[in-house]
């Protein structure tokens, strides 16, 4: 096999030696080119599995040869097929083709893990799988780094690979391999980013027994990072709860790394049994003094089971909305401050009951708000649902989520339902 392919080697080398001049610099402009072509085809989007899909549609088109590109996955493993291209098929009419009776190119095997010494000391075909085929295989590396895979090249009815295809084979493969690299990392990075967002936002404080809550989180897309959405529940004297729901205004990093100050300051402010209100005060006037934080809209509610009451105070945040025990839903009429960092304060508390299984609901703009709707359309879609009846936190949370489309929003969705822990008949 090393003599074949050293005698194959020796035949080209001969072969450019005995090419016009003119010729070979045609040949060196059209590689370029091509080269040229692969940098503005091949890794257009962070999608790893695009950019296969790219690599292999390049190289069939230019190398005019059945492409098949396969990724390793785990050590010890198969690869794995992530895109195959046919070469696009000359301009002749559909008698021409039939009666030329030329056979479709076979499918490429998935080549497991090929030595680099091998793969890139000659650059010349495999064993073909045809008599009249032509086979290359290059790995998907970047000079010295570990392959991610393998792109094979299976050529029929045609001459063998010249040692420009080899290279531009090379190339796009090389290409692709660091789009594949940066596409795993920020995968990687973002996955990292979105466990630590749900670790902040999936583990409030734990209100008295006598509140029974429920809370969920839904990112906004799957690539999303992290973001200033959060809930929490605080624990007060005489059974009382305070219930939160905040947003920081922007996203990622910056944005979250807010959204854990604020909730650290109110848990603070909060374990003085301050109202609503004065939480929200007091919690103004810190932030306003830090100018590095990003100001942030917050609802706070405090539930007093024993007296059967709520206490609202609004930060420039939605309205709460409470779901009766026959399903039916209502929005909480009350006052809206600024939001939190402007320094203006104007808070104010407003009080109301909460009847025998009503069930409140919190939540972030991301559940309600869509692209070119008014906010107070999408609030009444809100109140107009109606959900089966006896619903408790859990059932509210995952219904409310579900017949608004949560899991399609342009924004993080942050929700909090809590409800008053019915008492056992004495």
């Amino acid at each position: 096999m090393a003599e074949r392919d050293a005698e194959r080697e020796a035949e080209r080398g001969a072969k450019r030696e005995r090419e016009p001049e003119g010729a070979r610099e045609g040949a060196l402009l059209g590689r370029l080119r091509a080269m040229e072509r692969a940098v503005g085809e091949i890794g257009t989007t962070l999608d790893g599995t695009t950019t296969c899909r790219e690599l292999a549609a390049f190289t069939a088109r230019h190398l005019r040869a059945t492409a098949a590109v396969d990724l390793l996955t785990e050590p010890g493993t198969a690869p794995r097929r992530a895109a195959r291209a046919s070469p696009p098929e000359p301009a002749r009419s559909p008698e021409s083709a039939e009666l030329s009776g030329r056979p479709e190119p076979p499918e490429p095997e998935p080549a497991g893990h090929t030595d680099r010494s091998v793969a890139g000391s000659a650059g010349a075909p495999t064993a073909p799988a045809a008599p009249d085929a032509h086979r290359l295989s290059v790995p998907l590396a970047v000079h010295e780094e570990e392959p991610l895979g393998t792109v094979t090249l299976i050529r029929t009815g045609g001459g063998p690979f010249s040692a420009d295809e080899v290279a531009l084979a090379r190339y796009a493969a090389r290409l692709a391999a660091r789009h594949l690299g940066h596409a795993r990392r920020l995968a990687a990075a973002e996955d990292a980013a979105l466990h630590l967002q749900r670790a902040l936002v999936a583990e409030p404080g734990r209100p008295h027994p006598n509140l029974e809550i429920a809370g969920g989180y839904l990112p906004a897309g799957p690539r999303a990072l992290v973001g200033g959405d959060w809930f929490e529940t605080v624990r007060l004297h005489f059974g009382r709860s305070l219930l939160v729901v905040g947003d920081v205004m922007g996203h990622g990093l910056d944005a979250a790394v807010d959204m854990n100050a604020y909730r650290t300051a109110l848990r603070e402010v909060a374990a003085t049994d301050l109202p609503p209100h004065r939480v929200l005060r007091h919690l103004d006037s810190v932030v306003a003094e830090d100018g590095a934080r990003r100001p942030a809209t917050v609802l706070l509610v405090r539930v007093d089971p024993a007296r059967g009451t709520a206490t609202f105070a609004s930060a420039g945040h939605l309205p709460p909305a409470v779901f009766g025990a026959d399903g039916s839903a209502e929005l909480v009429d009350l006052p809206v401050g600024p939001p939190l960092g402007t320094g203006v304060g104007g808070y104010e508390p407003t009080t109301r009951p909460l009847r025998p299984g009503d069930t409140l609901l919190l939540f972030t703009d991301g559940l309600v708000e869509r692209r070119g709707e008014d906010i107070d359309d999408s609030l009444a879609r809100l109140a107009a649902l109606r959900l089966p009846p006896d619903c408790g936190p859990d059932q509210v949370v995952d219904q409310v989520l579900h017949r608004l489309g949560a899991h399609g929003a342009e924004d993080d969705v942050a929700v909090l339902a809590a409800r008053i822990r019915a008492r056992p008949p004495q």
